[in-house]
């Protein structure tokens, strides 16, 4: 099958990656989420001295923030999830999915060797990838799968 040949073959590079969305290691919840919502985006990557060092997402907010009754003021690296689990740009796709889908993360930092952050690849990219090969299955699906209408549509 071709899908399961490209997933081995192709790379992490191939989906084009989002540029990462920086925040220091000094800043506090409240600049992170500032800036996830001018920029629009679900997480950050938080670094040192250009180094990641961690990742912050819509869920450590919701868990690590709100659900522990935390204020905004905290700082980043308290709520952070630090040294998250990332792929390399050389990585195949496969690897991408399994490791997404192990952890069961929406989103994976790109990084070169020196832990430096060059993209982040959302699970949004994968989606987009997989529907080029089954377009005409993806775009043909009903609203809802369980749901069989009983009778034809149209003339």
């Amino acid at each position: 099958m071709e899908l399961s040949r490209n997933l081995r073959v192709d790379s992490v590079s191939r989906l084009d990656p989002t540029p990462p969305r920086i925040v220091p290691h000094t800043a506090t919840v409240a600049d992170a989420v500032a800036q996830m919502r001018t920029k629009r985006v679900g997480c950050l990557v938080v670094c040192q001295q250009d180094r990641m060092i961690g990742i912050f997402t819509e869920r450590d907010l919701m868990t690590r923030v709100v659900g522990t009754h935390r204020g905004l003021q905290v700082g980043i690296t308290e709520v952070m999830t630090p040294d998250p689990v990332c792929v390399s740009p050389q990585d195949s796709i496969r690897v991408a999915i399994e490791r997404m889908q192990s952890g069961g993360y929406r989103h994976l930092p790109v990084v070169i060797a020196s832990h430096q952050p060059i993209g982040i690849l959302s699970v949004k990219r994968i989606v987009h990838y997989l529907v080029e090969h089954f377009p005409g299955t993806i775009y043909n699906l009903p609203p809802d799968p369980g749901v069989v209408p009983r009778e034809r549509e149209g003339a």
